[in-house]
């Protein structure tokens, strides 16, 4: 809670004398170590909370200055935050005696406002006793916000798609002038994905990768390597240039698409199989040890579109999809006209490639193809107070 220097950090465990965290309370009052001596949470000077409350500082106290923030207004926040807490029913009063509380407590050596260290430190410690006594979070809860929220101190975003559809972008134009001028235009957005076509890896390396992300630092970026061998090497080389999912192709052997799907997963990217030129992709994904987490089917270029509402044109979206949990993309002839046509018949990913890249005006050209998505941004609209 907080910010800044005096931001707060509690890791607070509660829990029986007579229990495993009783025996924690004795141990950590009677096994002291250099810098992190604990203490008990008082109200005032002779007078400790109930339940009984050991402070244990997380960083190393190496002064009396750094004491002197967790002896005062730390300590005296967790208290406090405790105290009311029985008084507001959180802690039931005829428990008190019998429970006792351990409370991690985190003081930036450079914090200098006693009022904000203080206040922070209650907000913390009175929101993880709260959270801790109500079974705070459930699984539900952790599965839901797990591709949602990012820690406020990781310094930047992982993005993942868990509000499909989608746009994809592919750069696949190997000139990378031009690649950068457009990166410039595209605007920020919860539902883009920015692909680094096959032409344009193919001429600057995979490295490129790591060049658009200086200039989409959040973006979720696919690596179209089209892998047909050595399919875990080629998953950890794109993972290891910041890549958010690599692309196999459907054409591979089996046993190279699984291997790569498998370093994918090891490595926290995408897995994503590209079925170009593959006659029968549902046989390829039913002889798979996992599934991947995208499939690209790909309606050639110069094929007509098929009547409106076939399910022809890019395969049989809905089979895939019976399969498991499956995004399926679909490229080849996307415009603005045929948008609609797409989503109609599944698509949760649009890629696009010339319509936009080659467009006289690459932002508005995104945002035409954005708005037809008729999505939210909801990753803007949370704040780090949500939940």
């Amino acid at each position: 809670m907080g910010e800044g220097e005096e931001l707060a950090h509690i890791d607070l465990v509660i829990g029986s004398k007579s229990g495993p965290v009783g025996t924690a309370f004795t141990n950590g009052m009677t096994q002291l170590s250099a810098g992190h001596t604990p203490l008990f949470a008082v109200i005032r000077p002779n007078l400790p909370v109930k339940p009984s409350t050991l402070i244990v500082p997380k960083v190393t106290v190496k002064n009396l200055d750094q004491a002197s923030k967790i002896f005062g207004p730390a300590q005296t926040g967790v208290a406090k935050a405790i105290a009311d807490a029985m008084d507001e029913g959180i802690i039931q009063k005829e428990e008190a005696e019998d429970q006792v509380i351990i409370a991690s407590v985190f003081i930036h050596p450079e914090a200098k406002d006693y009022n904000k260290i203080y206040r922070y430190n209650y907000g913390a410690t009175k929101l993880a006793l709260k959270r801790a006594l109500s079974g705070f979070p459930d699984a539900d809860k952790v599965l839901y916000e797990k591709d949602r929220s990012t820690h406020p101190v990781m310094g930047f975003r992982v993005t993942k798609l868990w509000d499909p559809p989608y746009l994809q972008i592919a750069l696949d134009v190997p000139d990378w002038n031009l690649t950068s001028r457009v990166l410039a235009q595209v605007p920020k957005n919860d539902h883009l994905i920015i692909e680094a076509g096959t032409p344009l890896i193919k001429r600057y390396g995979l490295d490129i990768v790591a060049r658009i992300r200086e200039i989409k630092p959040d973006a979720f970026i696919v690596a179209d390597l089209k892998t047909l061998d050595t399919g875990n090497l080629e998953a950890r080389m794109a993972s290891d240039v910041t890549a958010d999912a690599v692309v196999i192709s459907g054409l591979a052997p089996i046993e190279t698409i699984d291997k790569a799907i498998e370093e994918a997963k090891k490595t926290g990217i995408y897995a994503a199989i590209d079925m170009l030129n593959v006659e029968k992709p549902l046989d390829v994904l039913k002889r798979l040890k996992t599934l991947p987490e995208v499939v690209e089917l790909h309606r050639a270029i110069d094929v007509e579109l098929y009547g409106e509402g076939s399910t022809e044109a890019w395969g049989n979206i809905k089979a895939i999809k019976e399969l498991g949990k499956i995004l399926v993309g679909v490229a080849g002839g996307i415009t603005e006209d045929t948008v609609e046509f797409a989503l109609e018949n599944g698509a949760d990913i649009l890629i696009v490639g010339r319509a936009i890249t080659k467009s006289k005006d690459v932002e508005a050209a995104c945002r035409r193809f954005l708005k037809a998505l008729n999505k939210e941004e909801i990753d803007q609209r949370r704040v780090m107070t949500d939940f």
